[in-house]
C-alpha cells in the first residue's frame, strides 16, 4: 500500500456557502468535493492546501485549524491520507482551473442533492464544519 499525503480546504463565504469543485482526475473525478491534492515535496500539508485552492478556484486563501484527517481510496493499493482544513478566502476571483471540471458555492441544502466525494457531508458533520 502506498500512502499518499495530501490536504484539503473547508471554505466558506459571507453567506455561509461551501467552496467546493468538480474533480477531473482521481481519485473520486466527476464528483463534487473539497478543493485540495497533494502534498508536494517540501510542503507542510496548510502550504499544500493553499496552493491547491489557488490552482483548482483562482482563490488565495490562508489555513486556519486542521478540521479533520480522512483516508481516500486511490488507483490500485494507493491510499490518499487527506487533512482537511478550514481556510479563511483573502482574495481572488472564483475561476476553475488545474484538475477541476468547475467550481462553485453552495448552500449547505444544496450540498445534498448533489454527487459529491464519499462521505463528504458526513464528514463535515462530524467535524462540525455542516451546516
Amino acid at each position: 500500500m502506498t500512502r499518499i499525503l495530501a490536504a484539503g480546504a473547508v471554505i466558506r463565504d459571507f453567506d455561509g456557502r461551501f467552496l467546493l469543485v468538480l474533480r477531473d482526475r482521481p481519485p473520486q473525478a466527476g464528483f463534487w468535493s473539497l478543493p485540495g491534492g497533494r502534498v508536494e515535496p517540501g510542503e507542510s500539508p496548510q502550504q499544500a492546501m493553499e496552493r491547491e485552492v489557488l490552482e483548482e478556484t483562482g482563490l488565495v486563501v490562508r489555513a486556519q485549524r486542521e478540521w479533520g484527517r480522512i483516508e481516500i481510496p486511490g488507483e490500485g493499493t494507493d491510499v490518499f491520507d487527506v487533512h482537511d482544513f478550514a481556510a479563511e478566502y483573502l482574495s481572488g476571483t472564483l475561476l476553475a482551473g488545474d484538475d477541476a471540471r468547475d467550481a462553485r458555492w453552495f448552500t449547505a441544502d444544496e450540498l445534498l442533492d448533489l454527487t459529491t466525494s464519499v462521505g463528504l457531508v458526513d464528514h463535515l458533520r462530524r467535524w462540525g464544519a455542516y451546516p
